[in-house]
């Protein structure tokens, strides 16, 4: 496989959970939960986007990088674009992003997007996802829905 980048976009100004990326689980904070499980992937490097200093102080020992990012985006794929661009990945350089919280996605996924993202000429984007299967949850609004087709 060639060499992929993780972005963990991580906003500290939550709407519905201010300092989500250093909510505590288990003695550790959500983000280095999620950074170290991405670490062990094959990207060959991580970064966390974020908005605020606590953040990128909560993974400064870890085995990433973390960038400082504008505090307007609207989501946290614009988060990663910011980054890209700094870093002056090329359009074909494959990028995964993985949400700042998502503690318990597996290495092997992300390793698995990447290569089908590196595979596919015509794909410029992935998304992962699971069925829902419990019917409240097409109603709730603060869980991200995809169609399939």
């Amino acid at each position: 496989m060639s060499a992929f980048s993780v972005v963990i976009p991580a906003r500290f100004a939550s709407t519905r959970l201010p300092g989500k990326p250093l909510a505590q689980i288990a003695g550790r904070s959500m983000i280095a939960h999620v950074a170290a499980g991405v670490a062990k992937s094959g990207a060959r490097e991580v970064i966390v986007a974020t908005d605020d200093e606590r953040v990128v102080d909560a993974v400064a020992s870890m085995d990433v990088r973390a960038m400082l990012t504008r505090k307007d985006h609207a989501s946290g794929s614009d988060r990663v674009m910011e980054v890209a661009e700094a870093r002056g990945w090329s359009d074909d350089h494959v990028v995964v992003n993985v949400q700042g919280d998502e503690p318990l996605i597996p290495p092997a996924v992300i390793d698995q997007v990447a290569g089908l993202l590196q595979r596919s000429d015509d794909v410029g984007a992935a998304t992962l996802s699971e069925p829902l299967r419990d019917m409240a949850d097409v109603h709730d609004e603060n869980i991200v829905k995809v169609v399939v087709t």
